[in-house]
């Protein structure tokens, strides 16, 4: 009897043991090995993103010449002053402008400088003495008598912007009696129409807040601008092709080298900053518009309608090859030499207009051009007839749509205004710092959606794995973005648009990394479907037995209190 009951206590302590190592060792070490690994996110960090207040700061100068101050209001200056404006977008965005203006008289140099016969001179001579830092702005101020500021169309130039980030300003009538402050009011209005010319406005900020806000306070102008401009990207692909539908009447040749070199190089040398590029060609023989253009008799010549455009595309694409190696988008350029039974081949417009450039773009795809060989050679040319391509005339147009396409928005200035031609660089400065803010604000609110985003997914969605790479460029991309706005603010557009650029790069990282798909197919009830047919029969025996050892001593307890009672 004492045996049997020996064995039954050896047989409780072992069925608790084997119950104890399951609960303290077992449970949590399943639990530990097949729970989804989540590194550590700045989720507070991340949640401050969701409400963006950007502060866009601008530095002005304002430079007096001689004879545009009185003694009087000379002994006043230098002096600075600060405008601040804020704009609320919506109740997640807003937006503040700091203009901070300096004001002070020219130096003897300056004073040569603008002494130049011309405006360009003097633009060029005041770029030498001193280089402007990105994203400001000078103004100088120059007497109502100087011969600098030409008439155009019979009406005076008030305002002369040049090539860098300098502008003229002829001067209003200033009474002696006034006051410097009286003065500095006067000019006020025309310094800021400079500063929304040369620096940004408020809708070209607005538009590239479009990825956060709805565009419903934009213009039509600057909606049309955004639209066709492509998104912003680390990268561009630039493809010319030449297309040959009739090799055997034509022999075409362009030298697209040395074109690239001399138009479109100096252009995306000055854009560095802001992506990288390639650039390639290709000739395509046989290659057809996919529309047949109809003939009129009244220009004898065959024509392409506005209508008719949206479907050369499709048919041209399928002949451009693929760029499967990398990621950028594509910017096609294609210079399409008619075939000589549809020659000459001229583009019309919605107003049955022919279209001057004889080309036409597409918006965030690229551009195409129609060019007419069939005037160079007699009807008894001897087949194929050699054509040399006017590569100015060609490069003029991909020019003029290329900026399109990267956000080179065009301007329109004031009345009074006089913008210098950027010339053989195809920018000029104040223009790049115009696409410097839009795609700094652009980049800064495309990163802060798709972190916010990726924040809200891997909330929602537990079984996602976060390993740490993708902590580790989450919190790159946030930092980023704090650098950003912070660099906005102090007016630093350079250091901006560069986190800006690491932000959107980080983001984009973290985002599309392919492994937070490793489990997002993989819920919980498949997990406790796999288990549950392995740990069952073990566990059903150890239940058994700690259901058997409580009754026991329930009993034991009954019997117990009986035998005291």
């Amino acid at each position: 009897m004492a045996a049997l009951q020996l064995e039954k206590q050896r047989g409780r302590y072992a069925a608790l043991a084997i119950a104890a190592v399951v609960i303290v060792v077992g449970i949590p070490l399943w639990w530990k090995t097949t729970q989804t690994y989540r590194a550590w996110l700045p989720f507070s960090e991340i949640s401050e993103l969701a409400t963006l207040r950007l502060q866009l700061s601008v530095d002005i100068e304002v430079v007096f010449s001689r004879g545009t101050l009185t003694p009087e209001q000379q002994k006043k200056v230098p002096l600075s002053h600060v405008n601040e404006k804020e704009h609320e977008v919506d109740g997640k965005t807003g937006l503040r402008y700091k203009f901070e203006t300096k004001y002070r008289t020219a130096t003897i140099m300056e004073e040569d400088a603008l002494n130049q016969p011309s405006a360009a001179e003097a633009d060029l001579s005041l770029h030498m003495l001193t280089e402007s830092a990105c994203g400001s702005v000078v103004v100088y101020v120059i007497p109502e008598s100087s011969t600098l500021l030409p008439q155009v169309s019979s009406k005076d130039v008030n305002v002369y912007v040049g090539q860098r980030r300098t502008a003229l300003l002829r001067s209003t009538p200033i009474r002696s009696s006034w006051t410097l402050k009286e003065v500095l009011s006067s000019l006020d209005p025309q310094v800021e129409q400079i500063v929304n010319t040369m620096s940004f406005s408020h809708q070209d900020i607005i538009a590239a807040l479009s990825d956060r806000v709805r565009l419903a306070k934009v213009t039509k102008e600057s909606m049309a601008d955004s639209m066709r401009a492509i998104k912003s990207s680390p990268g561009y692909e630039i493809t010319f092709s030449l297309l040959n539908p009739d090799p055997k009447s034509h022999n075409v040749y362009w030298n697209i080298k040395g074109a690239v070199d001399s138009y479109i190089q100096p252009l995306l040398n000055k854009l560095a900053p802001i992506a990288n590029f390639s650039v390639d060609s290709q000739i395509l023989y046989y290659a057809v518009l996919g529309v047949n253009p109809r003939f009129d008799n009244s220009v004898s010549s065959y024509t392409l309608s506005a209508d008719s455009l949206s479907h050369v595309i499709n048919p041209v694409e399928t002949r451009l090859g693929s760029n499967a190696a990398s990621s950028n988008p594509v910017l096609n350029f294609l210079l399409y030499v008619p075939d000589s039974h549809h020659s000459p081949l001229f583009i019309r417009d919605r107003n049955k207009r022919e279209v001057p450039t004889n080309a036409f773009h597409s918006p965030r795809w690229g551009g195409i051009m129609v060019y007419n060989v069939n005037d160079t050679y007699g009807p008894e040319a001897q087949l194929p007839v050699d054509i040399n391509i006017n590569m100015a005339k060609v490069m003029g147009v991909f020019l003029a749509q290329l900026r399109l396409m990267l956000g080179v928005q065009h301007t329109h200035p004031p009345p009074g205004f006089m913008l210098q031609s950027p010339g053989s660089a195809g920018l000029a400065d104040w223009e790049l710092d115009r696409l410097l803010w839009s795609r700094s604000v652009e980049n800064i609110a495309t990163a802060s959606t798709t972190i916010t985003s990726l924040a809200q997914l891997l909330d929602q969605i537990g079984n996602i794995v976060i390993n740490d790479n993708i902590a580790q460029q989450v919190s790159s991309a946030v930092t980023s973005l704090q650098s950003a706005v912070a660099e906005l603010e102090a007016g630093n557009l350079a250091f901006a648009l560069q986190y800006s650029r690491e932000a959107i790069l980080a983001s984009e990282r973290a985002f599309f990394n392919p492994s937070l798909l490793h489990l997002l197919y993989f819920p919980d009830d498949q997990k406790f479907a796999i288990y549950i047919p392995l740990f069952l029969p073990m566990c059903v025996p150890i239940v058994l037995s700690l259901l058997k050892i409580v009754n026991e001593t329930r009993r034991m307890r009954a019997e117990k209190q009986a035998k005291n009672d």
